[in-house]
């Protein structure tokens, strides 16, 4: 499985992204070395899609493909496509607190961990629908994991378009995101034009 290794700070450095973003609690001290070179129009729209593949830990083929099911779907491509990366399964997990962030939730999904409507689950990139029931399993609650989680997501704002019961480690997705309720610092106009030329 392909897996991007690159340092979590460096790369938010890089992109100008608050690792809060990331669920991820971290300043860098470093100050970035830029030089003030124009950035090409090509580079700003690739630098928008690289920031909303590294957020959501989407790699090129993936995100190409999310790019091509937003683009069929009626309204907007980048709305669509924004709304299918927010609803992937791992991002859900991250978003109702019950992983620190967005790696860790792809990883307790990965270990089959959580149920969708009462069925095991263990892809990460597996699109929740409206009404959906998102818990983890009866047998993993009461590990040492999840209270640790809990302590540190305890305080974090669950969008508007879930329900979260922290303390039965239970959500409901009660209808999809709209693009406004996404607080993801990505243009996805700027990724549309890129994947149009």
């Amino acid at each position: 499985m392909a897996v991007n290794r690159v340092p979590v700070l460096k790369r938010c450095r890089s992109l100008g992204l608050d690792p809060v973003y990331l669920g991820i609690d971290k300043k860098s001290n470093r100050e970035l070395k830029r030089a003030n070179r124009k950035v090409s129009e090509y580079g700003l729209q690739l630098r928008e899609k690289q920031k909303a593949k590294f957020i959501y830990g989407v790699l090129e083929k993936p995100f190409r493909n999310y790019y091509k099911k937003a683009d069929k779907m009626p309204g907007m491509t980048g709305p669509n496509l924004m709304i299918m990366l927010e609803s992937r399964l791992d991002n859900v997990i991250f978003r109702l607190g019950f992983a620190r962030t967005r790696k860790e939730a792809r990883q307790i999904v990965d270990h089959k961990h959580v149920l969708v409507n009462g069925k095991q689950v263990n892809i990460p990139s597996y699109l929740v629908k409206a009404g959906d029931t998102i818990e983890i399993k009866e047998k993993c609650k009461g590990s040492q994991r999840y209270k640790d989680i809990l302590e540190v997501t305890g305080g974090r704002l669950v969008p508007e378009w879930l329900e979260a019961d922290q303390e039965a480690l239970k959500g409901t997705v009660k209808e999809l995101p709209t693009r406004d309720a996404i607080d993801v610092p990505v243009n996805e106009v700027l990724i549309v034009e890129l994947y149009s030329k």
